[in-house]
């Protein structure tokens, strides 16, 4: 494919950029060429989101947020005067491939990279970004240790994560439903870290973990777990199970009717891996936004998604895209405030930035943590809703946390962000 008419990337400092992608999944289109102006080049994006694979159908509800926000951008004539460009390719939720990915689209001249469902691939990317300097944008997963032990100073995460929800749902169950808690653990880096701060909020909660049962990716078949959690009989089952693994745990929880007793929290349930599938849905589940909350911009957001979502897409959006969407305008906002494309610049017009509830089309107030870099936002719980308004109403939201109480402060007490002068500089 020629580069011609591709923005030329400058390393101002740090490694040469590594290899060539070699044995990387197919790459899918578009490839977008949004020209600019002759007088100015682009700015290129690469977009690294699943299309298949655990996340694929998550990924691809995350790449139309993000793709929304660019074209709103484009519409008004890009960002410092500058159109923008993207290209993605499919990181299959896979680590090797997002490590691939990120270096094919590094050489390709992309200064910022947007988008992630899996932890593990998340913190593949974050790797190749260090090397470079390069800005990455974590969209959607929710591992602590994104903003914890794997945090960056190049890297900025906009989902809440697992110890977030944790914080909003454990304390009231362990009151109100009961002391023995079992843990169902997706056997990766999310599932592993979400469920020790699920044990972490339960014991100080006074509770106790009886098990907890490793689930591999990918399972199917879940008859082996559901007959061990009859036998255990605990009073709670926490879950951190997600995409499509998720989606066969629900149905096989509903054949064997055991959606009631004992209670369920799902740690966060994804849009996508509910969409279609309102009637297996059980237990209270967190998520950080939905679009039939009552907020200013809310009607506008879910008006536009039907406008401008495209072919194949959920007639609504959800968190994923939400997260999508919001991550890569703040960064396009970003760029307009620092008045550069440097990547220093960029990453101080985002750290600390505040971002009112209103403009957030959240109920609190929320703001990038200086720390972690991580964003703290509203938390909500939601079951399913027993009186839709319509056919995508799915949920009934049943509280509203603070980010204040559902701040994830062990995740800032591991991250450590190194000085801006040990980041190589980036000028797109």
């Amino acid at each position: 494919m020629s580069k011609r008419g591709f923005t030329r990337r400058r390393l101002l400092q740090g490694s040469a950029v590594g290899t060539a992608l070699a044995g990387a999944g197919a790459f899918f289109g578009p490839w977008a060429h949004n020209r600019a102006y002759a007088q100015s080049k682009p700015i290129k994006l690469g977009l690294t989101c699943d299309a298949s694979g655990q996340y694929g159908n998550s990924g691809q509800d995350d790449l139309r947020g993000i793709k929304i926000a660019i074209e709103e951008f484009n519409a008004k004539g890009g960002v410092l005067g500058r159109k923008i460009e993207w290209i993605t390719a499919d990181t299959e939720t896979n680590p090797a491939t997002g490590t691939r990915i990120a270096e094919r689209f590094i050489r390709e001249d992309c200064s910022i990279l947007i988008g992630a469902l899996h932890s593990g691939v998340a913190n593949a990317i974050t790797q190749v970004a260090n090397k470079h300097g390069t800005i990455y944008l974590n969209t959607n997963s929710s591992a602590p240790s994104e903003a914890g032990e794997n945090c960056s100073r190049i890297k900025f995460v906009w989902d809440g994560n697992g110890t977030n929800f944790a914080k909003a749902a454990v304390r009231s169950a362990v009151k109100d439903i009961g002391k023995n808690w079992l843990l169902l653990t997706n056997d990766y880096v999310w599932g592993h870290t979400t469920s020790a701060a699920t044990k972490t909020e339960v014991e100080a909660a006074g509770g106790r973990v009886v098990d907890n049962l490793l689930v591999p990716q990918n399972t199917r078949d879940f008859t082996a777990y559901l007959l061990k959690i009859q036998q255990i009989k605990p009073d709670v089952i926490a879950a951190a199970v997600g995409g499509d693994d998720v989606k066969a745990l629900r149905a096989q929880v509903a054949q064997l009717k055991l959606d009631d007793k004992p209670a369920w929290i799902n740690n966060q349930q994804d849009w996508p891996d509910i969409w279609g599938q309102p009637e297996s849905l059980f237990g209270v589940f967190g998520t950080n936004w939905y679009h039939k909350l009552a907020l200013p911009g809310v009607p506008e957001f879910v008006a536009t998604w039907k406008k401008m979502a495209g072919a194949g897409a959920i007639p609504v959006p959800g968190n994923v895209s939400y997260n999508g969407y919001m991550a890569t305008r703040e960064l396009l906002r970003a760029i307009e405030r620092a008045g550069s494309v440097n990547n220093i610049k960029i990453i101080k017009a985002l750290e600390g930035h505040k971002m009112p509830a209103a403009d957030r089309m959240q109920d609190f107030d929320a703001y990038i943590d200086a720390n972690t870099h991580q964003v703290q936002q509203t938390i909500y719980l939601a079951r399913r809703n027993p009186k839709p308004s319509d056919d995508t109403d799915h949920y009934e939201i049943l509280s509203r946390t603070t980010p204040e109480e559902a701040l994830d402060t062990a995740s800032a007490a591991k991250c450590k962000l190194v000085p801006y002068e040990q980041v190589p500089t980036v000028d797109a």
